[in-house]
């Protein structure tokens, strides 16, 4: 229904047979329609504000979605809706909503308020019904959203529309615009769940790109720094969980573009943290910080010349300890350790593929960088 936006509207039992070699067969093509890229992109973008339970958003996704005229006042149609999706929502969120229970309740909406049900939601409503009725005789905590959720994280890391795009900008830093953490592992948990299904279920949807992902092979012809073990030197593929696999691939692209915020003020607080752990040491606390306009230089960093770390810091480095201990759990490059993350470690299995990354990244991460640090030191110096 998302991908192609053709799909079956009648897949009961009878219309359903599983073929000698495990697949699904659907019989009986009497019942189906299409739908348009509006109302793909607008289901999709409906469910990223229905994560963060963003009402108002959503009740203007249903006007896009015609569930609402254009024109109508939607301020008394809001609180009805926002109290059906909580109850929807209540005990699990958005992934564990019964399609079926809400259905009815959006229904009921339409004999009170300027609500309707489009004639190919009431389709998608019947399939997906039907499917849900027959997936809970099985499993009783059976969730369709929960189900799709995979799906639906792949398509926002791969798809090239601009509105999905925006979609997954929204669905990690949410109506706040703050970088969430938790949002961020959770999609990309989600990817992975679905290269896991495709791969175990033949891989027909996966290009070559996405078959390999987890699998990064080593640039050739790279010198190693001295300090690195003689196991850098080997040929074979890195082995890494699919979302780091993503992430430093070509189709990680654009999520890895505006993820170069959050890198940037990580490095910047982790730099000035580490300054002042190290003048703690010294004795020296409280101390004016001596600012100076001097450019990067080889190892010098200006921003350590802040040695303060804000409340946004803090958080800024828990979410970076969250996604490096997520990015490398159960890959060759985990650690064991009680400690966390062994970032020595890490940065000695992923160097030799990331040459190629870091070309392209590199300069832009700089400028970023520069532009933050160049920032602070004049609010906090001349402001």
């Amino acid at each position: 229904m998302l991908d192609t936006g053709f799909f079956h509207a009648d897949p009961h039992p009878g219309n359903l047979i599983r073929t000698p070699d495990g697949k699904l067969a659907i019989l009986d093509f009497g019942l189906v329609t299409k739908l348009t890229d509006d109302q793909k992109y607008g289901m999709i973008e409906a469910i990223a504000h229905l994560i963060h339970r963003d009402y108002p958003e959503i009740v203007k996704d249903f006007v896009k979605l015609d569930f609402i005229p254009e024109g109508v006042n939607l301020e008394p149609i809001l609180p009805v809706l926002a109290k059906v999706f909580d109850q929807a929502l209540e005990g699990g969120g958005a992934k564990n909503i019964n399609f079926q229970d809400l259905a009815s309740d959006l229904a009921q909406i339409t004999f009170d308020y300027p609500f309707r049900i489009p004639p190919y939601f009431a389709l998608i409503i019947r399939a997906i019904g039907v499917l849900e009725g027959i997936a809970l005789v099985g499993n009783p905590d059976f969730a369709i959203v929960d189900e799709a959720y995979p799906y639906i994280a792949q398509r926002l890391l791969t798809d090239e529309s601009p509105r999905l795009r925006n979609a997954l900008r929204y669905t990690i830093y949410g109506k706040s615009g703050v970088f969430d953490a938790e949002r961020f592992i959770d999609v990309m948990q989600a990817f992975e769940n679905f290269i896991t299904a495709a791969k175990s279920g033949g891989g027909e949807n996966l290009n070559g790109d996405m078959a390999e992902l987890g699998l990064l092979q080593r640039q050739a012809d790279i010198s190693f720094p001295r300090f690195l073990p003689s196991e850098s030197q080997s040929k074979q593929p890195v082995q890494t969980r699919a979302a780091l696999g993503f992430l430093l691939s070509e189709k990680g692209n654009f999520f890895r573009e505006f993820l170069l915020d959050e890198i940037v003020k990580g490095i910047d607080a982790l730099s000035r943290e580490q300054l002042v752990q190290i003048m703690s040491v010294l004795g020296v606390r409280n101390a004016a910080p001596v600012f100076s306009l001097v450019p990067t230089v080889g190892p010098f960093k200006p921003a350590g010349l802040l040695p303060s770390i804000t409340e946004e810091d803090r958080v800024i480095l828990n979410n970076v300890q969250k996604i490096l201990e997520f990015l490398t759990a159960g890959s060759s490059i985990s650690t064991s350790s009680s400690q966390g993350v062994n970032v020595a470690q890490v940065i000695r299995e992923l160097l030799p593929v990331l040459p190629g990354i870091s070309a392209r990244v590199l300069p832009e991460l700089i400028s970023r960088l520069s532009s933050r640090v160049l920032a602070r030191l004049i609010r906090d110096t001349f402001l």
